[in-house]
């Protein structure tokens, strides 16, 4: 078993702190060529009211962590883990049937989807798929259910909310059918919200707004938010902590301005220097990039998976897998030769 990656800050929460629990968790699919390994041993810990960021290009895992915690993989090509668990109030979800998981999803923990217009079904009115979620886990009337779903339209800072639960995803624009999905995501008040790439598909304007607009519900709701995003600058808008994921790792945990501003692994290092600033591209100058790419699932390198990118690499890192080590009570890494300068 690889050490669990997960800090536990055991002076800053307790155990009854933790919304959900992720301990190496490893998923699998089965093809043509065999099983290919997407998440190996990923480990990590989300605080109740916390914002905890999912971050690494694409290819690296994100997603499919986040689905693993759903349970929305296909069944019959995917594998987890022996030892895998997704522990949500002390119940490992991985174990859980399909019937049972129906009965956590919108209710304990909801997703919120990156492109909404997938999210949203084109046949029925914003206000019957809002109140489709409250019909399956409330006890509530439909007229009270009609009253909540104006809440919630209002609560997402949607105008003229009784106008607009009555007309089609078509009929509004980008940011307000986001605005729709969030309101589903906090349809039955989950524990949980986990936001695959909310913002992808939006302006940077519309961008923003989203964003602010999530975090105010969140401290306002002190629901846990787990957001997935290859942009380290959303990460920086909106969350308190970092989990930095390359392929199919954890390659570093951190509190968001120690990792900004001392990155121990050198794929973190290297995305903060790739980020374009203002006023630092000199004219006839390339912008920052990480040379190769990122193996593929059949092509994993039974060592350090970030060797062949690395500007530090030793012989070493050739050789053997990297364990996990603590910096501090906060701050892991998984590298043998971690960076302690500042970017």
């Amino acid at each position: 078993m690889d050490k669990s990656s997960a800090v536990v800050e055991e002076k800053k929460a307790s155990s009854a702190d933790v919304a959900i629990s992720v301990r190496n968790l490893t998923t699998s699919f089965l093809s043509d060529q065999g099983t290919v390994t997407a998440v190996s041993n990923v480990s990590f810990d989300l605080y109740r009211g916390e914002s905890l960021g999912l971050v690494g290009e694409s290819g690296c895992g994100k997603s499919v962590t986040s689905k693993s915690l759903m349970r929305l993989l296909p069944e019959h090509v995917t594998r987890y883990g022996a030892d895998s668990q997704v522990l949500l109030n002390g119940k490992n979800l991985l174990k859980f049937s399909e019937r049972r998981m129906q009965e956590v999803r919108g209710n304990q923990i909801a997703m919120i989807f990156q492109e909404p217009m997938t999210a949203l079904n084109p046949v029925f009115t914003v206000g019957w798929q809002l109140d489709e979620a409250l019909r399956y886990h409330t006890d509530l009337n439909r007229q009270q259910r009609r009253k909540r779903v104006i809440e919630l339209l209002d609560m997402v800072e949607i105008p003229s909310p009784e106008k607009r639960c009555d007309e089609y995803p078509h009929q509004l624009s980008g940011g307000m059918r986001q605005r729709v999905v969030i309101a589903m995501g906090l349809a039955c008040e989950p524990d949980i919200l986990i936001a695959d790439e909310p913002t992808t598909a939006l302006d940077v304007t519309i961008q923003s707004q989203i964003l602010k607009l999530m975090n105010d519900l969140r401290q306002r709701t002190g629901t846990a938010v787990l957001l997935i995003t290859h942009d380290l600058g959303v990460i920086a808008e909106i969350c308190d902590r970092v989990v930095v994921m390359y392929a199919g790792q954890v390659v570093e945990q951190a509190p968001v301005r120690e990792l900004f501003h001392n990155p121990a692994h050198p794929y973190t290092q290297a995305l903060l220097q790739s980020i374009p600033r203002a006023g630092q591209r000199v004219k006839g100058q390339r912008l920052t990039t990480i040379d190769g790419l990122v193996p593929g699932l059949q092509e994993m390198p039974t060592a350090c998976r970030f060797a062949e990118r690395c500007r530090y690499r030793q012989v070493k890192c050739d050789q053997e897998m990297p364990d996990t080590t603590n910096l501090s009570e906060s701050h892991c890494v998984r590298c043998f030769f971690p960076v302690h300068s500042s970017t």
